[in-house]
């Protein structure tokens, strides 16, 4: 629907006319995501430079009954930046500034735009550490990181972004400056409304700033693969060391098919002959610490049928290991035209039932699956290659998913461990809670966005 003109000069004398953008094919580049779902184009995209255009740019729509869709870069894989065709998006990857970084007390003020791996460079310059990697980090950015509370390949043992917020500025549905949380390392002043925000989706205000904690980083670590001959041999190691209480900073899970195609891409050297792998850093403050650590993982992986473990030798062979890892994804989506990603959580004591529950689904709907994921902390991606133009076989995919989450949830599990609920997986939201669950939910998101225009079709609607 188009917009009216009045209202678009009234962003443009905001922003300035070269941060609106209204024509079609520039609205297109904002009308999807990651996920697998239609696009939608929006009405209207503006782009504030700054915080004060941010709070009149947000004032402005919500006064004009206009849906706000907030968008960083967009590789959310659950549909959460997808607009309403009538409505705006609110693009914030021009907010991005990384306004500090504070060295005697460990932390960092961004602007929501910045890109993580750029701030995680940037503060390891600095001799400090930022330890949330989400697979996208070379795109992504902090504000959408927060939205969803992004995990990574470290989470197992330093935990997710909501670990390390310690204060923001959200803009309000008045263009108001809301602020909470401190930089000082205990904060009881008022609702701790910080960690309301992280995984809202942007269903409950705008970003305009966001204050991280940092840590000082690792002095030794040890990085090694583990190959199994049987994919529930690797799932039952995975089980073995969290209940040994050995706490590896990455504990890594993929496939044979997975092994297959990231090897084709990366030719990092993986053994495409295993049925599965495990990827595995121990790290920490002392090398003899480290290397016990390191110990115990290998005993528990031969003890669960290991065949073989290698060790990196050095920071080449361990940055080999683990962009390997992290191709997994864009190795498997080359593979079909369509890539449909879930991330259904565990416990980490039923990843080998969960393994072979995927693995049963596959085989019921004859469909190709490759599994990858953080088997550390019972966040696995089972990866369906499929094409959604072939309307049986999509049939197929969209059964095969819901029982996959169906597993999950019988396993005292969740729908999504770090993708976020968006538009994708919304219609789940009540067989994980209940009734009373969504309608408490929703009475909250209306107090703080009375006319549901923030990401209006997202989580709670």
């Amino acid at each position: 629907m188009p917009i009216n003109p009045t209202l678009v000069k009234e962003f443009e004398s905001i922003t300035g006319k070269e941060q609106v953008l209204t024509e079609p094919a520039d609205l297109q580049c904002y009308s999807y995501d990651a996920a697998v779902l239609s696009p939608v184009m929006p009405a209207l995209v503006v782009a504030p430079t700054t915080q004060e255009q941010l709070c009149k740019v947000v004032k402005l729509a919500y006064d004009n009954g206009l849906p706000i869709t907030v968008r960083g870069s967009g590789t959310n894989l659950s549909g959460s930046t997808i607009p309403q065709g009538d409505g705006m998006v609110i693009l914030t990857n021009r907010l991005n500034k990384i306004l500090e970084i504070n060295e005697e007390d460990l932390y960092a003020v961004v602007e929501p735009g910045v890109v993580t791996a750029q701030f995680a460079a940037a503060v390891t310059a600095r001799g400090l550490f930022y330890p949330p990697d989400p697979g996208s980090q070379s795109v992504s950015t902090l504000g959408g990181n927060v939205a969803h509370n992004a995990g990574g390949l470290r989470g197992l043992k330093y935990g997710v972004t909501k670990d390390y917020i310690m204060g923001m500025e959200v803009v309000d549905y008045r263009g108001e400056l809301i602020k909470t949380g401190s930089r000082t390392v205990k904060y009881v002043t008022g609702y701790n409304m910080a960690a309301l925000m992280a995984a809202s989706e942007g269903t409950l205000g705008v970003f305009s700033n966001i204050i991280i904690k940092l840590v000082p980083p690792p002095k030794a670590s040890k990085a090694m693969l583990a190959e199994f001959d049987d994919v529930n041999k690797a799932s039952e190691a995975v089980a073995g060391i969290i209940s040994g209480h050995i706490v590896p900073c990455t504990l890594e899970f993929l496939d044979q098919n997975c092994i297959r195609y990231v090897e084709a891409d990366t030719k990092a050297g993986l053994p495409v002959d295993a049925a599965a792998i495990l990827l595995i850093e121990v790290d920490g403050g002392h090398p003899l610490l480290v290397e016990e650590d390191a110990d115990k993982v290998m005993e528990v992986c031969r003890k669960c049928g290991s065949t073989n473990i290698r060790i990196a030798q050095n920071a080449e062979e361990k940055l080999k290991i683990w962009e390997a890892r992290r191709n997994a994804l864009p190795a498997l989506a080359r593979a079909r035209p369509t890539t449909v990603l879930e991330d259904a959580t565990v416990p980490r004591s039923q990843i080998p039932a969960m393994v072979a529950a995927v693995n049963a689904v596959a085989a019921k709907y004859s469909l190709e699956v490759g599994t990858f994921g953080h088997a550390g902390d019972g966040n696995l991606h089972p990866t369906i290659l499929c094409d959604r133009r072939n309307k049986e076989e999509f049939a197929r995919v969209e059964a095969a998913v819901d029982e996959i989450f169906d597993v999950a949830l019988q396993l005292k599990g969740t729908l999504s461990g770090e993708h976020g609920i968006g538009k994708a997986k919304a219609k789940w939201m009540e067989k994980e809670t209940n009734r009373a669950t969504i309608e408490f939910n929703r009475n909250l998101r209306r107090a703080l966005d009375p006319k549901l225009l923030f990401n209006a079709g997202n989580k709670f609607v």
